[in-house]
């Protein structure tokens, strides 16, 4: 399941974060830059007053990519009795020795990996990062006013970050100015924990202080795993954000229909060898037919966005070549099917530069039976968890 990570400034923000339901108690002062660090005192008098009630982390703040500097500043948060570390590590041509400084480090205490995705991340690093003995690997944002984790990595990239952080054994966690509508475009990729500072200061800026109900209002679209003591808090309907649920949404309230249309993108497509090669312009229309959940919809708990078509839309034709336009519509309409309150999906593809008039294919496909998602599957196999 995915955890939630919260950034408090402190123990009074902590403790706002923990009764709203927050799984990760993340120690960072957002007035000193994206990484921005709180005092060491702080931190570790926040880890006592957590007492275990939560997963702790803190931040190292932003400092240079100097490999002795870095080593001493891990030591530092290390010794608080905070569970993971996290370190930033911006484009340098010292990171792959700054992250090899912290071997020693690494096989006593969680660290984690941050990478920025507005600061064109090499991925390649995972593997150093996995060498070096890092529990996982987190993709931020440096700058917070140029826009959101998603502006700068878009869901066709994501998957190809998961599965390889996955395969090295490192746990995933995404994180950068993130917003509720994210937050089930992001789920179908099960990232081990998604991170939170701007959403939960309500409609206030960031370095201000988190607000209870904003937290709570995230807390709510993440499904929450069960704890010792406590009733379940799942909600099963936001399982299907996931592509799971175990009895589907109430078909007496009936349905609603979402659709994009005239969605146009550039697609590696056709038989012919002319067709290869290159790319040329493909619209898609897709009309999902959608069980409620309620009879009165307020939030992202209630639907099902038109974002996961899109996304799913633009994840399939990363993949490449698609001989058949049929195929193409097949897979769109899968995808779509995914979720378990899809009962029904029509799909048209149009391809737009075969002569004087679009040629295409339209199909409609039905829910058969509940299946698991291929998605949720495919980056959950192998996975390495948060807690370990």
């Amino acid at each position: 399941m995915t955890k939630m990570l919260a950034s408090v400034t402190g123990g009074e923000e902590a403790e706002i974060a923990i009764s709203a339901g927050a799984d990760i108690i993340d120690l960072k002062d957002p007035k000193a830059g994206a990484l921005g660090a709180v005092a060491t005192e702080t931190v570790r008098h926040t880890v006592a007053a957590v007492a275990g009630r939560r997963l702790t982390s803190a931040v190292c703040g932003d400092l240079p990519m100097q490999p002795e500097t870095i080593r001493a500043r891990v030591e530092e948060i290390a010794a608080t009795g905070v569970d993971y570390v996290k370190i930033g590590f911006f484009p340098s041509e010292n990171v792959a020795a700054c992250s090899e400084i912290l071997q020693p480090i690494s096989k006593k205490k969680r660290l984690i990996a941050v990478l920025f995705a507005d600061l064109a991340p090499d991925f390649e690093l995972l593997s150093r990062f996995a060498a070096d003995g890092f529990h996982g690997v987190m993709v931020d944002t440096a700058d917070k006013a140029k826009g959101r984790l998603l502006d700068h990595l878009p869901p066709a990239r994501i998957p190809a970050f998961v599965d390889r952080a996955r395969g090295l054994g490192l746990a995933v966690g995404l994180s950068g100015s993130l917003e509720a509508p994210d937050i089930p475009r992001l789920l179908p990729f099960a990232p081990d924990f998604l991170g939170f500072r701007g959403a939960l200061c309500g409609e206030g800026s960031r370095t201000r202080s988190i607000d209870a109900e904003a937290v709570k209002q995230i807390r709510a679209l993440i499904p929450e795993e069960q704890r010792a003591g406590r009733a379940s808090s799942v909600d099963y309907r936001l399982l299907a954000a996931r592509g799971y649920a175990p009895g589907g949404a109430d078909s007496a309230l009936g349905t609603d229909k979402i659709f994009v249309r005239e969605f146009v993108l550039p697609v590696e497509i056709g038989a012919y060898s002319f067709e290869h090669g290159h790319t040329q312009k493909v619209r898609f229309d897709v009309t999902a037919e959608v069980l409620r959940v309620t009879s009165h919809p307020e939030d992202m708990r209630h639907i099902v966005s038109y974002d996961l078509i899109m996304d799913g839309i633009r994840m399939i034709v990363a993949r490449g070549h698609v001989q058949l336009s049929e195929a193409l519509a097949e897979q769109v309409a899968a995808h779509v099917l995914e979720d378990p309150r899809v009962v029904r999906v029509t799909v048209r593809v149009e391809k737009l530069e075969l002569g004087p008039a679009g040629v295409g294919v339209e199909i409609e496909r039905k829910r058969a039976k509940q299946q698991p998602s291929a998605l949720h599957a495919r980056h959950d196999h192998g996975k390495k968890g948060v807690i370990s």
